[in-house]
C-alpha cells in the first residue's frame, strides 16, 4: 500500500554570499538533532572549492518550516592530507552510549591515480554543541567483510542491543558501468564493538544496485528503511524503501515509497539522502534534491 508523502518544499540552500570557505556549496545528508520544542539543528555536509566536505548546521522550526539561525562556521572540518577523512565527511546519524552522544560519518579518501573510497569514523557531540573527532583511525575500517569502501552509517538501539546499517562496495563496476554498493548490517551489545553480518537489503543489477544513506523507522507495523539508490540504467538517485520484522532481513518495496522527483524546481532531477523522524503525531522526511545536495534540502510529511 502506497502512503504518499506531502512535500513541504525546499527548506534550506546555502547562499553564495559570505560563505565560510569550507561550506561554499551543498547541504547534503541532513541530520536533525532536537534542540527544544519544534526547533531542530540540521547538520549537513557542505563543500569547499575542491569538493571536500565538512559539517555545517542550520537551526529550523520543523512545524513552521522556517530557518531560525544559520551557523556560519563549520562544526567539523575534513582532515589533513593522509587522514582517513582527508577528502570529506558525510554524516550518518546520532546515537547515544551511556552519557556520550556520537555521530558516525563516512570519511572520504581520493588518492592520486586511484579510485576514491571511504571508511566509517565517529564524532563526539560536546556539551557546547560542537563536534570532535574520537580517533584518527576509523571506527569501522575496511576488513574482509567490507574490503573496498564503506559509506553512510545509521545506528539505532532496540531490544537491548545496537543495530547498524551501512553501505559497502562489492565492485566498482557490476558490468553496466555502475557500482554495486549494497547495505550491510552489524550489531553490538555495547555500541563500541561490532559484529558484521554482511548484506542485509536485497539488490538487483539493473534494478537497485547503488545504495546510500539508510534511515530506519520503527512503528507498530515493524521496521521501515528508506535509502537512496541508482538502478544501474542511467537514472539519477531516487528514494527507495524496504521493510523488515527482525532488523537483519529486509524485503524491497521500491514502488511503495510515495515520494518522487517534482515536475520542476530544486528536486526535479533526483531525490536522495533521506532522514526520517517522528514529531508531534507526524512523520517527517528530510531529503536532498538535484546535485547531490547542491540545491539544498527539503522536507516531506506523513501522518502517523
Amino acid at each position: 500500500m502506497i502512503q504518499e508523502w506531502q512535500k513541504l518544499g525546499l527548506l534550506y540552500c546555502p547562499s553564495p554570499q559570505d560563505r565560510h570557505p569550507k561550506l561554499l556549496t551543498h547541504a547534503a545528508n541532513p541530520v536533525p538533532l532536537l534542540l527544544a520544542g519544534d526547533v531542530y539543528r540540521i547538520f549537513y555536509s557542505g563543500r569547499d572549492k575542491d569538493n571536500r566536505s565538512s559539517v555545517g548546521a542550520v537551526d529550523i522550526d520543523i512545524v513552521k518550516q522556517q530557518v531560525i539561525q544559520e551557523h556560519t562556521q563549520p562544526f567539523f572540518e575534513h582532515g589533513p592530507a593522509g587522514s582517513f577523512y582527508a577528502d570529506g565527511v558525510s554524516i550518518g546519524n546520532f546515537y547515544t552510549v551511556g552519557q556520550t552522544t556520537y555521530l558516525l560519518f563516512m570519511g572520504w579518501q581520493n588518492p592520486p591515480g586511484q579510485h576514491w573510497y571511504g571508511n566509517i569514523g565517529r564524532l563526539i557531540l560536546q556539551a557546547d554543541g560542537r563536534l570532535s573527532l574520537e580517533s584518527d583511525t576509523p571506527f569501522l575500517p575496511l576488513d574482509e567483510v567490507d574490503p573496498i569502501s564503506l559509506s553512510y552509517p545509521w545506528v539505532t538501539y532496540r531490544q537491548e542491543q545496537y543495530h547498524m546499517w551501512y553501505g559497502s562496495t562489492v565492485t566498482w563496476d557490476a558490468g553496466n558501468q555502475e557500482m554495486l554498493h549494497v547495505i550491510h548490517y552489524a550489531h553490538s551489545k555495547d555500541g563500541q564493538q561490532w559484529t558484521r553480518h554482511g548484506a542485509s537489503v536485497p539488490y538487483g543489477v539493473g534494478l537497485a544496485q547503488a545504495f546510500s544513506r539508510p534511515t530506519v523507522f520503527e512503528d507498530k507495523d515493524g521496521l521501515t528503511m528508506w535509502f537512496s539508490y541508482r538502478d544501474g540504467r542511467g537514472q539519477p538517485y531516487r528514494i527507495g524503501m524496504a521493510k523488515s520484522s527482525d532488523y537483519q532481513s529486509w524485503t524491497l518495496h521500491l514502488a511503495e515509497v510515495g515520494l518522487d522527483v517534482s515536475a520542476n524546481g530544486w528536486d526535479a532531477n533526483m531525490i536522495e539522502y533521506p532522514f526520517v523522524l517522528a514529531h508531534k503525531g507526524s512523520k517527517y522526511m528530510f531529503y536532498n534534491g538535484d546535485g547531490y545536495g547542491r540545491s539544498g534540502f527539503g522536507l516531506a510529511k506523513q501522518d502517523l
